[in-house]
């Protein structure tokens, strides 16, 4: 099975400039795009299903702005949205797909921004879709979290982690929180394969960052322990554009 995840950085911005050729060529059997930054009556879903799939969308309230969709082959046997309390569902944040062998979450997790006034809200976030996740391990379900994560995890996460010790998504209470994942039945399937690998996802638009390799790995699959000993690899799209992000494949039995 493949699952892809992409920030898109604005659907209908993205389609303009031909992700959907590469969605539809590599087929992947789930796609989870972050950051659509459209209600589902503004996205060309005709171009979805002409590539062969359906679709569950979860848009912002507030207009173009943050919003996630999932693309699926195979019928989830229930799909949620949301986490179930307002202050984030507002934002469009997560939906989740329950699969016999296990949950798919796809999320956009929260931008601290600039001035660190969103930090808060972001790890509260963390904290909340934490708990939901052991409730849903304590009744005996296998989860895959992926989607834009907002955090660089490490130092090897990051071109230039000293320089950004103060910047969100890099800052230590964010990356607390993904050392708390992984201290509760989580593994970060990619680095789990490749400890010492430098990898990006994302890449600012300034300075030739993509260009020259200057950017961050925050796009994640979080994985529980038995879908970690299906995993056969992790690949990151990083010649693929259309976005600021790349896509991420997760590849399992």
């Amino acid at each position: 099975m493949n699952i892809t995840t992409w920030n898109v950085n604005g659907i209908r911005a993205a389609t303009n400039k031909g992700i959907f050729n590469w969605v539809k060529d590599y087929n992947a059997d789930v796609v989870c795009l972050q950051e659509i930054k459209a209600k589902e009556e503004q996205i060309n879903t005709d171009i979805i299903k002409d590539c062969g799939y359906h679709y569950e969308i979860n848009s912002a309230e507030r207009p173009g702005y943050s919003g996630v969709a999932s693309l699926y082959k195979h019928i989830p046997d229930a799909i949620v949205t949301g986490l179930g309390i307002d202050k984030f569902d507002n934002e469009g944040r997560v939906i989740r797909f329950k699969y016999p062998d296990f949950t798919l979450f796809n999320i956009y997790f929260p931008n601290g921004g600039r001035d660190l006034s969103r930090v808060p809200y972001k790890l509260n976030f963390y904290k909340e879709l934490l708990k939901l996740c052991q409730y849903l391990i304590s009744d005996g379900e296998e989860i895959i979290l992926t989607g834009d994560f907002n955090t660089a995890h490490k130092e090897i996460d990051l071109k230039n982690p000293k320089s950004n010790e103060k910047n969100t998504g890099f800052l230590p209470e964010e990356r607390e929180w993904i050392d708390r994942y992984l201290e509760n039945g989580f593994y970060d399937a990619f680095r789990e394969l490749y400890p010492d690998k430098e990898v990006y996802s994302w890449w600012s638009y300034k300075f030739n960052a993509r260009k020259n390799n200057v950017g961050w790995r925050i796009d994640y699959f979080l994985v529980t322990k038995k879908i970690m000993e299906k995993i056969k690899d992790v690949i990151h799209h990083t010649n693929v554009v259309g976005s600021d992000h790349c896509p991420v494949s997760l590849i399992m039995d």
